[in-house]
Formats: C-alpha cells, sequence, structure tokens
C-alpha cells in the first residue's frame, strides 16, 4: 500500500458536488492512422493491455474508521476496464461546439471512489471524421507533470506500440488489512507533533519576508489583492468548455523578438485575451487581474506524494492596453514573482497540507459554499493559468494520431475559470473551463486568445520593421 499525502488527501477533502477535483484531457485523434482503422473494440483491447502495465491506472482508495491518517492506495482486485472505458456518439453536426458541450457535461459528473479515480469517454461522430478522447483524472492521483507522465505511458511515437516491460507488469499497488492500516495511520498521527514543530520555524517566517519583499518591489502579488470579475464567485457543478490551437512558431517569434520567455507570451496572450472577454462584458478591472500559476516542485521537494507542486501568483498587467507593454511588463514582474516563489520553501504547500483532515477540511468547504464566502472577502486570485510542455513531434494514442490535446484543469470556488496550455507537435493546444454560470460561454475568450498572439506579433514584426533590430523588452529595474 501507499498512503497519500497530505496535499493528495487534500484534493479528496476539499472535493463537493460544485467543486469537482478531478483533471480533464481532451484530445482529437485520426482513427484512420490505426492499423487496419478504428474500431472501439480494438482501441479498448489496446488500452486493456497498456493499463496492465501501469499501475497507477488500477490503484484505488482504501481507508477505515480506525485509520487516523490519510487514506491509502491499494490494487484493485476486481479492476474491469468497462467501468472506466466508455462509448459514446456526439449529436451532429460533431463540431466543436458539439464536442465542447458533450465533453463540459462529462466534466461536471463526480468520480467513483469504490474504483480506480479515472474514466475515458471515447465520442465518435466528429464531423471531420476524427475520434475524440475525454480522459479524467483525479487531482489527489495526479498533478500536472504526473498526469502527463501517465498519459505519456498510452501515447507513442509511431502507430505500433513496443511490448510492455515484464517488471512494468509485475508491479501494483499491494494490499492494506484493516488492522495494517489502523496501525500504520497511528504512528503516522503520532509523530504529526514532531513534524509540525519542524515546519514551523520556516512557515512563520514566510509572511514577514513577503512584507520585506513587497516594500522593496522584489515580491509576487499577495494573496486577496485581486479584482473581482463576474468569474470569481461561488461555484456550480455545471460546466463550460472551448478550446483552441495556434502555431507555437508565432509564439516562439515573439518570444525572440521580445528576448522574453516563452511562458511570458503565453501569459501575456492570455492576459490579451482576458482584456479583450472582459471589455467585451463591460467588466474590465481599472487594476490587472492576478493569476495563480502551479509550479512543478519535482526534483526539488522531498516530501512524498503524487502532487509535488506549489503555486506562484502573478499580474497579468490586463490593465495595460499596448500588448507589447503589457507583454514587457508581465515579462518583467515574472522574474520577480519566481524568485520569490523560489526563495520560498519547496515543501512550503505538502507540508501545510500534511494537517488536513476529512471532516475539518470537509465541513469547512461545505460551509464555505453554501454561505457563498467567495462572494464576500476579497478576491484571493482571478484563475488559474497552467503550462504544460509537450514534446515537439507527433505522438500517436492506441495507434490514432493525436491531432489536438487539450488539458482542462479544475475550477475552484471563488475562482470559477482555468486556463491549461500545452504545446504538441508545433502547435499550441489551449484548453478553457469554467463554471457555466460565471462564465457563460467560453468560445469568445478562444477566439480571443488567437486574436491576442496575433496583436503580439504585430507588434513583433513591426518593431523589428521600424528600428531594423528585435524589439527589446524592458529591463526588469525599470518596471520596479
Amino acid at each position: 500500500m501507499e498512503r497519500l499525502s497530505g496535499l493528495d488527501a487534500s484534493f479528496l477533502y476539499l472535493e463537493t458536488p460544485a467543486q469537482l477535483l478531478h483533471v480533464c484531457g481532451l484530445i482529437e485523434v485520426d482513427g484512420g492512422t490505426i492499423d487496419g482503422g478504428y474500431t472501439f473494440a480494438k482501441l479498448k483491447k489496446e488500452l486493456a493491455q497498456r493499463v496492465r502495465a501501469m499501475p497507477g491506472f488500477r490503484r484505488k482508495l482504501q481507508d477505515s474508521f480506525l485509520n487516523l491518517d490519510h487514506p491509502v492506495w491499494v490494487e484493485d482486485k476486481h479492476f474491469d476496464i468497462d467501468q472506466h472505458l466508455h462509448r459514446i456518439a456526439v449529436p451532429a453536426p460533431g463540431g466543436p461546439d458539439e464536442v465542447a458541450e458533450l465533453c463540459a457535461h462529462i466534466a461536471g459528473q463526480p468520480l467513483d471512489r469504490t474504483r480506480p479515480l479515472w474514466e475515458m469517454w471515447v465520442i465518435e461522430g466528429l464531423g471531420n471524421g476524427h475520434i475524440a478522447v475525454m480522459s479524467k483524472m483525479h487531482h489527489a492521483t495526479v498533478d500536472g507533470v504526473s498526469g502527463a507522465n501517465m498519459m505519456s505511458q498510452l501515447c507513442t511515437l509511431t502507430p505500433a506500440a513496443p511490448p510492455a516491460d515484464e517488471a512494468d507488469l509485475a508491479r501494483n499497488a499491494g494490499d492494506a488489512g484493516t488492522l495494517g492500516l489502523a496501525v500504520d495511520g497511528m504512528l503516522s498521527f503520532a509523530a504529526r507533533p514532531l513534524k509540525l514543530l519542524q515546519m514551523l520555524p520556516g512557515t512563520a517566517a514566510v509572511l514577514p519576508k513577503w512584507i520585506s519583499r513587497s516594500r522593496h518591489g522584489r515580491a509576487m502579488p499577495a494573496p486577496f489583492t485581486a479584482p473581482r470579475t463576474s468569474f470569481n464567485g461561488t461555484i456550480t457543478g455545471h460546466r463550460e468548455i472551448a478550446y483552441t490551437q495556434v502555431p507555437l512558431d508565432d509564439v516562439k517569434e515573439v518570444k525572440n523578438a521580445f528576448g522574453c520567455k516563452l511562458n511570458d507570451v503565453v501569459l501575456a496572450v492570455c492576459s490579451g485575451a482576458l482584456r479583450k472577454y472582459l471589455d467585451e462584458r463591460n467588466e474590465l478591472p481599472d487594476t490587472s487581474l492576478v493569476a495563480m500559476v502551479p509550479v512543478s516542485v519535482h526534483g526539488k521537494s522531498t516530501r512524498p506524494g503524487t502532487n509535488q507542486v506549489t503555486g506562484m501568483f502573478t499580474t497579468l498587467r490586463t490593465d495595460v492596453d499596448d500588448p507589447a507593454r503589457r507583454l514587457a511588463e508581465i515579462s518583467a514582474h515574472n522574474l520577480v514573482a519566481k524568485e520569490h516563489k523560489d526563495a520560498l520553501p519547496a515543501g512550503l504547500l505538502q507540508d501545510a497540507a500534511q494537517f488536513a483532515g476529512p471532516a475539518l477540511f470537509g465541513a469547512a468547504m461545505r460551509a464555505y459554499a453554501s454561505l457563498r464566502l467567495a462572494e464576500h472577502h476579497p478576491v484571493i486570485h482571478n484563475l488559474v493559468i497552467s503550462n504544460v510542455p509537450g514534446p515537439p513531434v507527433p505522438l500517436y494514442f492506441m495507434g490514432a494520431r493525436i491531432e489536438a490535446m487539450y488539458p482542462l484543469g479544475p475550477v475552484f470556488h471563488g475562482a470559477g475559470l482555468n486556463i491549461t496550455v500545452f504545446s504538441l507537435d508545433g502547435e499550441l493546444n489551449i484548453g478553457l473551463i469554467g463554471c457555466r454560470e460565471l462564465t457563460s460561454t467560453l468560445w469568445p475568450l478562444a477566439q480571443a486568445m488567437r486574436d491576442s498572439l496575433a496583436d503580439l506579433l504585430s507588434a513583433a514584426r513591426a518593431g523589428s520593421d521600424q528600428s531594423g533590430t528585435a524589439p527589446r523588452r524592458t529591463p526588469p529595474a525599470a518596471q520596479e
């Protein structure tokens, strides 16, 4: 058995019927690249074979009232692929609107906790002849990096998959008896006071250091300082989805022209799109939106658990009209935010979550939602934006070439919009998901992503044409 870390378990404790904490992914594949053509039976057989060598897809939760610590993962001895892989057809004409509406409905359904926490829905009937696959994995079992790794194990660089490794076939999550679970949980629970004492000095120093950095202009935005928008409220379980692709070469051209990071351009694209989206809704704030950007600490944190992540707050400068200046200020601020984030303990979020309890966290979240408290305190952050790099070459899913892969993260009370970006084979795939009651349709925001990149590209080329050299970003010191 493997015990969940506090951070992994907190995604279970904080989940409600409205705040569903699974991550989704929508991929569109060309079934014609499968040897002999696509059939659902063929895809199902291939997936079942792959899962045999992947314990993460076969593990389920186990707990008991005697367990004082977080639940554990154990092997599902009765694993059945039919409980996880489903087949459905999209209504005619099978365009993006119909696919997104169907996927939004799937995203709004909870996962069954008595089984391994994942599902896949094979969607047929697309108007272009392709096949779509909507996947769901609970955040307790994956973060951005581990989720991408698990999906990559289902993908190959060629249509034909290599045979499974015998060592992988022999691995499993193990088992746990009620007594062993209780004893191990009691020992872990008894060690908590010592862990708390070890954690306190570093945690207590975070706030005064944050204040000191703020005074010197070297801090990321503080929580509860974001302006309010319509998607910063109490969410429901209804979801709205949209997606788009933009050429990665265009993003790189902007990056090279302005001498910044690719992630700076991604944030600037999102910023420009959000500015246009909110302006058209007559609710563009005078001050900048603040995004929470998940940052992987894989290899930096020594804490156990699947979720190896921390968060970085960054300003999107949506209050700046000029796209070139907006990018320059985002880039300059990101240097400050990254330096601040690196100065914090890598395991800070994991340490704090280690003391989470299902009764306390669950009751607190239910009360928070029912009292609609997200609408009565200052906004912590406006939305989550995540950028996950992928391979620059084609990938194949069960032998079918992937034409697009759109990641879709969870939304939270107080932050009912999530934008996740994934690069693959020369395209930047942008997935948008929100609470339907707060965001309405997200297709205008998807279109605004393309418009925002076009504005940045025009600014980059105009700067080069006028000066004969590429425009340069404003130095960080000039922004403070």
